[in-house]
């Protein structure tokens, strides 16, 4: 996987294992490919994985049982929709408005 600068790469590990969660490869209650498998995949230290399970931990979206490993949350799907739809909305949404506005688009051209 190719990284950008722009953002963490723990942060761009959880995209993919939540993008995973919403394209129905990972479902409830299925189990997480370990710390050491995902960074062996993506070419990364553990130490990163590790902290992107913590975060997917903290914001539910996996949980861990001890001894057993990581597994999705039960509605983790929903609150990744949640949370991804409110970051468009309060983040992306305005610079697409902004930018169409500049471009002279009229939105019912996005219509047809």
């Amino acid at each position: 996987m190719e990284f950008r600068k722009q953002k963490p790469i723990y942060l761009q590990i959880a995209d993919r294992l939540m993008e995973r969660v919403l394209a129905g490869e990972l479902k409830e209650e299925d189990r997480v490919p370990s710390v050491r498998d995902v960074a062996e995949a993506m070419g990364v230290n553990p130490n990163t994985v590790m902290r992107t399970f913590e975060f997917l931990q903290s914001n539910e979206i996996i949980n861990n049982r001890r001894g057993v490993g990581y597994f999705v949350s039960p509605d983790a799907k929903q609150k990744i929709l949640a949370e991804q739809r409110r970051e468009f909305l309060e983040n992306d949404l305005p610079l697409i408005k902004q930018k169409m506005k500049i471009l002279g688009i009229d939105p019912m051209e996005l219509m047809s």
